[in-house]
């Protein structure tokens, strides 16, 4: 079963504040959340696909691309 996060946990674990990411949410950038009821969450693989996508881009930056 896929661990699911809230909207905090998400932004404890990117050292970020909430609103930052409902703003990703908003904007289509970083994980995405599924919205179930009035909560959204996040499940830990979209977790782990956002850090893969984190982890190019930084090898990309490093490259000078």
């Amino acid at each position: 079963m896929n661990h699911c996060l809230t909207t905090s946990e998400v932004a404890e674990r990117y050292r970020t504040a909430e609103s930052t990411v409902r703003y990703w949410r908003h904007t289509g950038y970083g994980p995405r959340g599924v919205k179930v009821g009035r909560r959204v969450l996040y499940l830990e693989s979209e977790l782990v696909r956002f850090d893969q996508e984190l982890r190019e881009q930084s090898d990309s930056w490093a490259l000078g691309a």
